[in-house]
């Protein structure tokens, strides 16, 4: 009889289990995917300028010596104005010869001379001082190049703040699509960012190289802009009858 027993409530608890996957299963019938997107803004605390010397003579030698020097003259200047040594970096170096190909009836270019290009990539943390040392960096020689672009230290949390909200966007749009069809979202099975979104092109300046400038080049920094997109797949639950 106790074996018996037994039987019979192993009996029951096994269609206790085999009946919970049904139950489930008419609760959350299906699953809906929907891609949320997300942006969060600032004004940027940082420039990056590309620019240098450029220059040229009749030998290597001394178009060398001359960019050198003036290259050598930029640094120092940028360095008193608070530049640290992390902020400044070597971004290109070249010398090239220089021919004159205005010879007629299959002359061979002339060699001119050698051309020396210099190319310095610098950081300026302090927004206020950027047209300053964009103004004392002509005047101290530099004479190439010249672009310049804005970002942000912070943009690790920028970046949290753009994914939270791309969140929220895939969770608004589940609810009012599963709300339209009569049923509901259920708990959320995946989730994962999508390949980052490429943000709009930073702002960028080109200098005019002047040799003589006598105020400070106007510089707007406006704001930048950072994006985020995810994908979401949710369990989809009917409704009470």
């Amino acid at each position: 009889m106790i074996h018996k027993r037994r039987l019979m409530t192993s009996l029951a608890v096994l269609a206790m289990i085999s009946a919970a996957p049904a139950t489930f299963a008419a609760e959350e019938t299906g699953r809906i995917t929907v891609t949320g997107e997300g942006s969060a803004s600032a004004a940027p605390d940082m420039a990056i300028i590309n620019f240098g010397v450029l220059k040229n003579a009749p030998t290597a030698r001394q178009a060398l010596d001359d960019a050198n020097k003036a290259l050598a003259e930029a640094i120092a200047d940028l360095k008193a104005k608070g530049i640290a040594p992390r902020d400044l970096q070597t971004s290109g170096f070249s010398v090239s010869p220089q021919f004159d190909y205005s010879g007629k009836n299959g002359t061979a270019p002339k060699l001119t001379g050698y051309q020396v290009s210099n190319m310095l990539t610098v950081r300026v943390r302090d927004i206020a001082s950027l047209g300053k040392v964009l103004d004392d960096a002509v005047t101290n020689g530099i004479n190439s190049g010249g672009s310049l672009s804005f970002g942000n230290s912070k943009i690790k949390d920028l970046m949290a703040d753009a994914r939270k909200a791309a969140v929220d966007d895939a969770i608004a749009k589940a609810k009012a699509l599963t709300e339209a069809a009569g049923v509901s979202t259920g708990d959320i099975l995946s989730i994962s960012e999508d390949a980052q979104m490429p943000p709009p092109p930073a702002p960028m300046v080109r200098m005019a190289m002047a040799k003589e400038a006598t105020d400070s080049v106007p510089v707007e920094t406006g704001e930048s802009e950072y994006h985020a997109r995810v994908t979401v797949t949710f369990a989809i639950k009917q409704m009470a009858p």
